[in-house]
Protein backbone atom coordinates (compact mmCIF):
# COMPACT_ATOMS: atom_id res chain seq x y z
CA UNK A 1 0.00 0.00 0.00
CA UNK A 2 0.91 3.63 -0.49
CA UNK A 3 1.08 5.07 3.02
CA UNK A 4 0.13 8.97 1.92
CA UNK A 5 2.73 10.29 4.78
CA UNK A 6 5.69 8.17 4.30
CA UNK A 7 8.03 8.12 0.81
CA UNK A 8 8.36 5.30 -1.71
CA UNK A 9 11.63 3.50 -1.33
CA UNK A 10 13.80 3.05 -4.56
CA UNK A 11 17.16 0.67 -5.15
CA UNK A 12 20.35 3.08 -6.21
CA UNK A 13 19.58 2.88 -10.29
CA UNK A 14 21.32 5.76 -12.60
CA UNK A 15 17.94 6.83 -14.34
CA UNK A 16 14.61 7.49 -12.59
CA UNK A 17 12.52 7.69 -14.91
CA UNK A 18 11.84 5.32 -18.32
CA UNK A 19 8.67 6.91 -19.90
CA UNK A 20 7.21 4.75 -22.80
CA UNK A 21 5.14 5.52 -25.91
CA UNK A 22 4.32 8.20 -28.19
CA UNK A 23 6.37 10.97 -29.51
CA UNK A 24 4.12 13.57 -31.90
CA UNK A 25 3.98 16.59 -33.03
CA UNK A 26 0.98 18.92 -31.53
CA UNK A 27 -0.60 20.97 -33.99
CA UNK A 28 -2.53 23.87 -32.00
CA UNK A 29 -4.31 27.07 -33.10
CA UNK A 30 -3.64 30.62 -31.83
CA UNK A 31 -7.28 30.88 -31.29
CA UNK A 32 -9.40 29.33 -28.56
CA UNK A 33 -12.58 27.32 -30.51
CA UNK A 34 -13.85 23.44 -30.40
CA UNK A 35 -14.49 23.99 -34.31
CA UNK A 36 -11.18 23.49 -36.84
CA UNK A 37 -11.53 26.72 -38.65
CA UNK A 38 -9.33 28.67 -36.91
CA UNK A 39 -6.23 29.92 -40.07
CA UNK A 40 -3.09 29.29 -38.22
CA UNK A 41 -1.70 26.52 -36.49
CA UNK A 42 1.11 26.38 -34.65
CA UNK A 43 3.58 23.28 -34.28
CA UNK A 44 4.50 21.54 -30.79
CA UNK A 45 6.48 19.10 -29.10
CA UNK A 46 4.44 16.80 -28.12
CA UNK A 47 3.21 12.84 -26.58
CA UNK A 48 2.26 12.22 -23.61
CA UNK A 49 5.16 10.58 -22.81
CA UNK A 50 7.37 12.53 -23.91
CA UNK A 51 6.16 15.13 -22.30
CA UNK A 52 6.43 13.75 -19.30
CA UNK A 53 10.36 12.88 -19.79
CA UNK A 54 11.14 16.59 -20.53
CA UNK A 55 9.23 17.87 -17.96
CA UNK A 56 10.93 16.05 -15.44
CA UNK A 57 14.70 16.79 -16.78
CA UNK A 58 13.67 20.38 -16.79
CA UNK A 59 12.51 19.45 -12.23
CA UNK A 60 15.90 17.54 -11.48
CA UNK A 61 15.74 13.99 -11.94
CA UNK A 62 16.93 11.63 -14.75
CA UNK A 63 14.68 10.80 -17.19
CA UNK A 64 15.00 8.74 -20.49
CA UNK A 65 12.11 8.63 -23.33
CA UNK A 66 11.56 5.54 -25.65
CA UNK A 67 9.65 6.16 -28.58
CA UNK A 68 9.39 6.04 -32.07
CA UNK A 69 9.23 8.69 -35.00
CA UNK A 70 9.62 8.37 -38.50
CA UNK A 71 12.62 9.67 -40.87
CA UNK A 72 10.93 12.52 -41.87
CA UNK A 73 11.40 16.38 -40.91
CA UNK A 74 8.99 16.02 -38.07
CA UNK A 75 10.37 13.45 -36.62
CA UNK A 76 13.90 14.96 -37.18
CA UNK A 77 12.18 18.40 -35.09
CA UNK A 78 11.23 15.81 -31.76
CA UNK A 79 14.65 14.61 -31.90
CA UNK A 80 16.18 17.71 -31.91
CA UNK A 81 13.84 19.33 -29.67
CA UNK A 82 15.00 16.47 -27.22
CA UNK A 83 18.72 16.97 -27.80
CA UNK A 84 18.60 20.75 -26.99
CA UNK A 85 17.80 20.20 -23.62
CA UNK A 86 19.93 17.47 -23.07
CA UNK A 87 18.24 14.40 -23.20
CA UNK A 88 19.73 11.06 -24.38
CA UNK A 89 18.24 9.83 -27.88
CA UNK A 90 19.52 6.57 -27.67
CA UNK A 91 15.95 4.56 -27.18
CA UNK A 92 14.30 7.11 -29.60
CA UNK A 93 13.59 4.48 -32.86
CA UNK A 94 13.60 5.66 -36.47
CA UNK A 95 11.30 3.80 -38.89
CA UNK A 96 10.58 4.47 -42.24
CA UNK A 97 6.74 5.69 -41.77
CA UNK A 98 5.21 9.30 -41.39
CA UNK A 99 5.88 10.54 -38.19
CA UNK A 100 2.56 10.82 -35.90
CA UNK A 101 0.84 14.17 -35.44
CA UNK A 102 -2.32 15.10 -33.69
CA UNK A 103 -4.28 18.57 -34.55
CA UNK A 104 -5.99 19.48 -31.26
CA UNK A 105 -8.34 22.76 -30.49
CA UNK A 106 -6.96 25.29 -28.07
CA UNK A 107 -9.63 25.01 -25.12
CA UNK A 108 -9.37 26.49 -21.24
CA UNK A 109 -11.68 22.85 -20.32
CA UNK A 110 -11.07 19.81 -22.59
CA UNK A 111 -9.20 19.92 -26.18
CA UNK A 112 -10.64 18.51 -29.02
CA UNK A 113 -8.50 16.18 -30.94
CA UNK A 114 -7.85 14.52 -34.44
CA UNK A 115 -5.55 11.89 -34.17
CA UNK A 116 -3.23 11.06 -37.18
CA UNK A 117 -1.21 7.79 -36.33
CA UNK A 118 2.00 6.80 -38.35
CA UNK A 119 5.29 5.84 -36.20
CA UNK A 120 4.49 5.98 -33.20
CA UNK A 121 2.73 2.50 -33.23
CA UNK A 122 5.50 0.97 -34.39
CA UNK A 123 8.03 0.71 -31.43
CA UNK A 124 9.68 -2.36 -30.64
CA UNK A 125 11.11 -4.03 -27.43
CA UNK A 126 14.68 -3.93 -28.71
CA UNK A 127 18.11 -4.85 -26.23
CA UNK A 128 18.37 -0.83 -25.78
CA UNK A 129 14.83 -0.46 -24.55
CA UNK A 130 15.60 -3.53 -22.05
CA UNK A 131 18.83 -2.57 -20.98
CA UNK A 132 17.10 1.26 -20.21
CA UNK A 133 14.10 -0.34 -18.26
CA UNK A 134 16.34 -2.52 -16.07
CA UNK A 135 18.14 0.78 -15.16
CA UNK A 136 15.62 3.03 -14.07
CA UNK A 137 12.94 3.02 -10.72
CA UNK A 138 9.92 3.98 -12.39
CA UNK A 139 8.92 3.19 -16.11
CA UNK A 140 5.52 5.31 -17.66
CA UNK A 141 3.05 4.54 -19.83
CA UNK A 142 -0.18 5.20 -21.87
CA UNK A 143 -3.03 3.97 -24.07
CA UNK A 144 -1.40 5.33 -27.20
CA UNK A 145 1.66 2.54 -27.58
CA UNK A 146 -1.14 -0.24 -26.13
CA UNK A 147 -3.95 0.58 -28.78
CA UNK A 148 -1.77 -0.77 -31.79
CA UNK A 149 0.93 -3.48 -32.60
CA UNK A 150 3.56 -3.91 -32.60
CA UNK A 151 4.09 -1.17 -30.20
CA UNK A 152 1.68 -3.27 -27.80
CA UNK A 153 3.51 -6.26 -27.39
CA UNK A 154 6.46 -3.68 -26.59
CA UNK A 155 4.60 -2.58 -24.08
CA UNK A 156 3.98 -5.89 -22.26
CA UNK A 157 7.28 -6.82 -22.21
CA UNK A 158 8.11 -4.09 -20.40
CA UNK A 159 5.04 -4.63 -18.13
CA UNK A 160 6.27 -7.87 -17.54
CA UNK A 161 9.72 -7.07 -17.15
CA UNK A 162 9.51 -4.57 -14.46
CA UNK A 163 7.09 -6.70 -12.44
CA UNK A 164 9.89 -9.69 -12.10
CA UNK A 165 12.52 -6.79 -11.31
CA UNK A 166 10.39 -4.63 -8.40
CA UNK A 167 10.26 -1.48 -10.93
CA UNK A 168 7.20 0.67 -10.05
CA UNK A 169 4.95 0.29 -12.80
CA UNK A 170 2.59 3.73 -14.04
CA UNK A 171 -0.16 3.80 -16.11
CA UNK A 172 -1.87 7.08 -17.76
CA UNK A 173 -5.16 5.19 -19.24
CA UNK A 174 -5.80 7.98 -21.42
CA UNK A 175 -8.15 6.23 -23.76
CA UNK A 176 -10.02 7.34 -26.72
CA UNK A 177 -12.28 5.59 -29.01
CA UNK A 178 -10.39 7.35 -32.33
CA UNK A 179 -6.88 5.13 -30.82
CA UNK A 180 -7.97 1.89 -31.27
CA UNK A 181 -8.74 -0.43 -34.71
CA UNK A 182 -11.66 -0.29 -36.09
CA UNK A 183 -14.11 -3.41 -34.15
CA UNK A 184 -11.33 -3.76 -31.43
CA UNK A 185 -12.50 -3.76 -27.87
CA UNK A 186 -9.90 -1.29 -26.20
CA UNK A 187 -12.16 -0.47 -23.00
CA UNK A 188 -12.09 -4.60 -22.21
CA UNK A 189 -8.20 -4.34 -23.26
CA UNK A 190 -7.04 -1.69 -20.96
CA UNK A 191 -9.38 -3.26 -17.97
CA UNK A 192 -7.28 -5.82 -18.48
CA UNK A 193 -3.77 -4.02 -17.86
CA UNK A 194 -5.13 -2.29 -15.23
CA UNK A 195 -4.72 -5.71 -12.61
CA UNK A 196 -0.64 -5.08 -13.46
CA UNK A 197 -0.32 -1.27 -12.42
CA UNK A 198 0.72 0.03 -9.26
CA UNK A 199 -0.27 3.73 -9.89
CA UNK A 200 -2.76 4.88 -12.49
CA UNK A 201 -3.69 8.44 -12.93
CA UNK A 202 -7.45 9.07 -14.82
CA UNK A 203 -9.27 12.00 -15.51
CA UNK A 204 -13.01 12.24 -15.49
CA UNK A 205 -13.38 11.67 -18.94
CA UNK A 206 -11.23 8.47 -19.12
CA UNK A 207 -12.99 6.82 -16.39
CA UNK A 208 -16.64 7.39 -17.86
CA UNK A 209 -14.86 5.68 -21.28
CA UNK A 210 -13.68 2.68 -19.05
CA UNK A 211 -16.43 2.34 -16.66
CA UNK A 212 -19.49 4.53 -18.12
CA UNK A 213 -20.85 7.60 -15.74
CA UNK A 214 -20.64 7.35 -11.86
CA UNK A 215 -19.12 9.15 -9.26
CA UNK A 216 -15.75 9.93 -8.67
CA UNK A 217 -15.98 7.61 -5.37
CA UNK A 218 -16.93 4.97 -7.64
CA UNK A 219 -15.40 5.34 -10.34
CA UNK A 220 -12.24 5.09 -8.05
CA UNK A 221 -12.84 2.04 -6.09
CA UNK A 222 -13.13 0.49 -10.12
CA UNK A 223 -9.49 0.86 -10.52
CA UNK A 224 -8.77 -0.13 -6.94
CA UNK A 225 -10.77 -3.46 -7.43
CA UNK A 226 -8.69 -4.41 -10.50
CA UNK A 227 -5.92 -4.46 -8.65
CA UNK A 228 -4.44 -0.61 -8.64
CA UNK A 229 -2.32 0.36 -5.74
CA UNK A 230 -3.02 4.06 -6.01
CA UNK A 231 -5.50 5.89 -7.73
CA UNK A 232 -5.39 9.35 -9.15
CA UNK A 233 -8.16 10.87 -10.41
CA UNK A 234 -8.16 14.51 -11.34
CA UNK A 235 -11.01 16.17 -11.48
CA UNK A 236 -9.79 19.84 -13.34
CA UNK A 237 -11.10 22.76 -11.38
CA UNK A 238 -11.99 20.67 -8.65
CA UNK A 239 -8.53 18.96 -7.87
CA UNK A 240 -8.21 15.40 -7.29
CA UNK A 241 -9.48 12.40 -5.47
CA UNK A 242 -6.74 10.00 -4.84
CA UNK A 243 -6.80 6.69 -2.92
CA UNK A 244 -4.62 3.83 -1.65
CA UNK A 245 -7.84 1.52 -0.96
CA UNK A 246 -8.19 2.27 2.69
CA UNK A 247 -7.51 5.98 2.43
CA UNK A 248 -8.99 8.45 0.55
CA UNK A 249 -7.89 12.09 0.05
CA UNK A 250 -9.16 15.24 -1.71
CA UNK A 251 -6.73 17.87 -3.33
CA UNK A 252 -8.21 21.55 -4.16
CA UNK A 253 -6.68 22.76 -7.73
CA UNK A 254 -3.87 25.40 -7.56
CA UNK A 255 -4.73 26.94 -10.94
CA UNK A 256 -5.28 30.37 -11.26
CA UNK A 257 -4.69 31.36 -14.98
CA UNK A 258 -6.01 28.91 -17.42
CA UNK A 259 -4.47 29.95 -21.42
CA UNK A 260 -4.22 25.92 -22.57
CA UNK A 261 -4.63 22.94 -21.21
CA UNK A 262 -2.89 20.71 -23.39
CA UNK A 263 -0.57 18.78 -21.50
CA UNK A 264 -1.31 19.63 -18.08
CA UNK A 265 -1.93 16.24 -17.11
CA UNK A 266 1.67 15.29 -18.17
CA UNK A 267 2.72 18.10 -15.91
CA UNK A 268 1.02 16.60 -12.79
CA UNK A 269 2.48 13.52 -13.50
CA UNK A 270 5.85 15.35 -13.25
CA UNK A 271 5.63 16.74 -10.37
CA UNK A 272 4.13 13.98 -8.44
CA UNK A 273 7.09 11.60 -10.40
CA UNK A 274 9.85 13.83 -9.14
CA UNK A 275 9.03 14.39 -5.90
CA UNK A 276 8.76 10.92 -5.31
CA UNK A 277 12.21 10.04 -6.94
CA UNK A 278 13.65 13.08 -4.44
CA UNK A 279 12.29 11.16 -1.75
CA UNK A 280 9.31 13.50 -0.46
CA UNK A 281 5.84 11.37 0.96
CA UNK A 282 2.86 10.52 -1.47
CA UNK A 283 1.02 13.45 -0.02
CA UNK A 284 3.79 15.78 -0.67
CA UNK A 285 4.61 14.28 -3.97
CA UNK A 286 0.87 14.80 -5.41
CA UNK A 287 0.83 18.93 -4.42
CA UNK A 288 3.77 19.04 -6.18
CA UNK A 289 1.65 17.37 -9.16
CA UNK A 290 -0.66 19.88 -8.66
CA UNK A 291 1.62 22.73 -8.37
CA UNK A 292 3.69 21.73 -11.65
CA UNK A 293 -0.39 21.42 -13.26
CA UNK A 294 -1.16 24.91 -12.78
CA UNK A 295 1.92 25.81 -13.67
CA UNK A 296 1.93 24.99 -16.99
CA UNK A 297 -1.48 25.73 -17.30
CA UNK A 298 -0.74 29.48 -17.75
CA UNK A 299 1.17 28.21 -20.83
CA UNK A 300 -0.08 27.13 -24.31
CA UNK A 301 1.91 23.81 -25.46
CA UNK A 302 2.27 20.61 -23.98
CA UNK A 303 5.59 21.30 -22.97
CA UNK A 304 7.49 24.69 -20.80
CA UNK A 305 10.33 25.63 -19.44
CA UNK A 306 10.04 24.48 -16.33
CA UNK A 307 12.36 25.66 -13.24
CA UNK A 308 13.54 22.95 -10.44
CA UNK A 309 11.15 21.16 -8.19
CA UNK A 310 12.16 23.12 -5.36
CA UNK A 311 11.16 26.64 -7.04
CA UNK A 312 7.21 24.81 -6.42
CA UNK A 313 8.04 25.31 -2.67
CA UNK A 314 7.03 28.75 -2.19
CA UNK A 315 5.43 29.52 -5.32
CA UNK A 316 2.61 27.54 -4.03
CA UNK A 317 3.38 27.07 -0.49
CA UNK A 318 3.56 23.59 -0.18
Amino acid sequence: MFDFDNNVEFEEKDLDLLTVGELLVDMIPGDYGDSFENGTYHRYFGGSPANIAMNTKRLGIRPLVASTVGTDGLGQFLVEHLRRVEMDTSCVQRVEEATSLVVVTKSKSTPVPIFYRGADSRLAYTEELRTALLRTKIVHFSCWPLSRQPARSAVEQVIRDARQNGILVCFDPNTHPALWEKGEDGVKYIQSILPLVDIAKPSEDDAERLFGKDTPENQMQKFLDLGVRLVILTLGKDGALVSNGQETVKFDTLATQVTDTTGAGDAFWSGFYTALVKGYPVRKALEFGLAVSAYKLQYTGAVVELPVLETFKTKYQI
